[in-house]
Parts: C-alpha cells; sequence; structure tokens
C-alpha cells in the first residue's frame, strides 16, 4: 500500500478510468452514428432528385376530399375487382394476380393514404377510414360497382368494413390469409414492437441504406414491380403510413368484429383462403369466416407462405372466378 493513501482510493481509481474509458466510447459511438446518419440524410435528399422520373406511377391519382390516392386499373369486363393490399405492402403486391386476371376482366388494385404513389390522409388511420376513403376513391374515379373486394392480410379488414357498411356495391369477397380481428391480446402486444421495426425500416428508406443495397432490405415475396419502385413501395412516407395503422390496429379489429353476426353477408359469394400449416385456432377462425355467407367456402393453400398470391396466384386466381362467377348466376 502507498503511504498515506487509503486503500479504498486505489480500488477505486480503475473503476473511475473504466468509467471515463466507457463515456469517451459513447460519446465517440454517438458521434459516429450522429456523423452516419447526417452523410445519409444528405445523400438520400440528393439521390431523391431524380427518383420522380425513374418511379412515376402506373395508374393516376384521384382526389377523395383533402388528398389524393393512386389507382390502378386494368382490363375490361363486370364486375370490377378491387385489390386490397396488406399492412406495409402497395399495390405493387398484386402484379402477378392484376396482371393475369386482366385478360377477361377490371381489376383495379391501389394504395391506401401514405402508402407508395397515394398521398397522407387523416388519422386516425382505421380500417372504417380506409374503407370509406376506398369508396370515395371509385366513385370519383368512376370505377362503378358492384365490386369483388379481394383482401390480403391487413386488407381483410378495409374490405370487410366495406362489404359491411356497402352491401349494395360488393359483389362477392375473396379474403387471401386475412387477419383475426379476435386477436386482440396479440395485437396489443405485437403494436408496440411491430412500430419500432417500421420505424427502423423508415430511417433505413430515409437515410440511404435501401438505395444502397437494394434487394438485401427488401421482403423475400416482393413482386418484380415492388423491387423496381422499392423506395416507393418501400420509401419512408409508407413505412410511416403502417406504422399509423399497426397503431390504429386494435380500433380497427373492433370495427371488424362489430360486422360479425350470424349470416352476416346473406348470399354474397364467398372464398376464403387460409394459408396451409398453422395452428388450428387460425384454420377455425378462417372456417367461421367462411360460414357468415350461405355461399361462403373455405379453402386451405398447400403453400404456408403468407403471401399466397405470390406462391400460388392459380388459387387465389381460380377463387376470383368462382366469386364473380357466382355473382353473375344470381
Amino acid at each position: 500500500m502507498t503511504d498515506g493513501e487509503p486503500e479504498g482510493s486505489r480500488v477505486a481509481r480503475p473503476r473511475r478510468r473504466l468509467r471515463r474509458l466507457l463515456l469517451r466510447i459513447t460519446t465517440w459511438g454517438a458521434g459516429l452514428a450522429v456523423l452516419a446518419a447526417s452523410v445519409g440524410f444528405l445523400y438520400e435528399t440528393s439521390a431523391r432528385r431524380g427518383d420522380a422520373a425513374h418511379h412515376r406511377p402506373p395508374g393516376r391519382l384521384v382526389d377523395v376530399g383533402g388528398h389524393r390516392l393512386h389507382l390502378y386499373c386494368t382490363g375490361t369486363g363486370a364486375p370490377t375487382v378491387v385489390l386490397e393490399a396488406g399492412m406495409a405492402e402497395s399495390s405493387a403486391s398484386w402484379e402477378t394476380i392484376q396482371r393475369r386476371l386482366s385478360a377477361g376482366n377490371r381489376v383495379c388494385s391501389y394504395d391506401r393514404a401514405g402508402y407508395a404513389w397515394s398521398e397522407d390522409g387523416p388519422s386516425p388511420r382505421t380500417a372504417e377510414r380506409a374503407a370509406g376513403e376506398l369508396h370515395t376513391l371509385l366513385a370519383a374515379a368512376g370505377e362503378a360497382g358492384p365490386y369483388v373486394l379481394v383482401g390480403h392480410s391487413y386488407g381483410g379488414n378495409t374490405v370487410r368494413v366495406f362489404a359491411d357498411r356497402r352491401r349494395d356495391l360488393t359483389a362477392g369477397l375473396v379474403l387471401v390469409d386475412v387477419t383475426d380481428e379476435t386477436a386482440v391480446t396479440a395485437l396489443q402486444i405485437s403494436r408496440p414492437l411491430l412500430a419500432v421495426q417500421l420505424t427502423v425500416n423508415q430511417l433505413a428508406a430515409r437515410l440511404g441504406p435501401l438505395r444502397l443495397l437494394g434487394d438485401a432490405l427488401l421482403p423475400p415475396d416482393a413482386t418484380p414491380a415492388a423491387r423496381t419502385h422499392a423506395l416507393v413501395v418501400y420509401g419512408d412516407r409508407s413505412m410511416a403510413a403502417a406504422r399509423a395503422e399497426s397503431w390504429a390496429s386494435v380500433d380497427s379489429a373492433a370495427q371488424v368484429r362489430a360486422t360479425v353476426r350470424p349470416r352476416a353477408w346473406g348470399d354474397l359469394p364467398t372464398v376464403v383462403i387460409s394459408a396451409g400449416g398453422q395452428p388450428v385456432e387460425v384454420t377455425e377462425h378462417a372456417r367461421r369466416l367462411a360460414a357468415l355467407s350461405t355461399r361462403g367456402r373455405l379453402v386451405v393453400a398447400t403453400t404456408t407462405e403468407h403471401y399466397v398470391q405470390n406462391a400460388q396466384p392459380e388459387l387465389v386466381l381460380d377463387a376470383i372466378h368462382e366469386v364473380i362467377a357466382a355473382h353473375e348466376r344470381g
């Protein structure tokens, strides 16, 4: 022991040095992170100047009362098929289905407010609000009903509320691995986790990594159109729109539950598709949905992929054709 120096002081000195070292490392790390984010932000801001010419919307922008939504319609015929994408997805996710279905049918896909080419809309971003905007969009665009509504995942919420509010404009339903409106606890638990993930995705789009890394950051199920226009389809605005929907998901589920009652869809032609390999309760939920119509049918896909329309497009196309034919028979 050094003369005159308490033993406690000798023990405390290394600890103080370690704290100072950790503080310096943390400070430098934070500084480098801020620098990298600033460089990324400036790079992305500069690079975006040429994006408009390279990522033109395939459809048109239609005013729905204060903001415009992107609507892409192809083909001819009646009834018109309306394709509703899932959360964090867009009209581009229906590329294969729309292209093949358009050979003999009128088909419209669109982007909900904030997604891809659509402008931001008012909050909260609930299923009820989205359903109302969809009705306004189709009417303003001159796309006459009734419609065969095809919803995937979270998009099933929108089309189910639409069918409940405007039964007169609904020719049939095709629900593809849609969200379970009764899973309230799961929604409450997943909501903040999903919000964090979407915020990370938003930063990746705004600070340059999405542009630099491209396909490496895209969902494996992304269609060719979604990959081509990834900077728009999975851009920071789209991720912010998805986060807003995720925060409103509990309210949206309640709105959908309010539409559920025995034979709620009457004799509306309906096909409910569930991905294979899921827990029994998931399949049973899909079976209960099909039973809401006297002409409802459950189809369990052989693929375990959530994006059934990409993994088994023939299955989804057959379901849509079946509903169209049933509507025409009356």
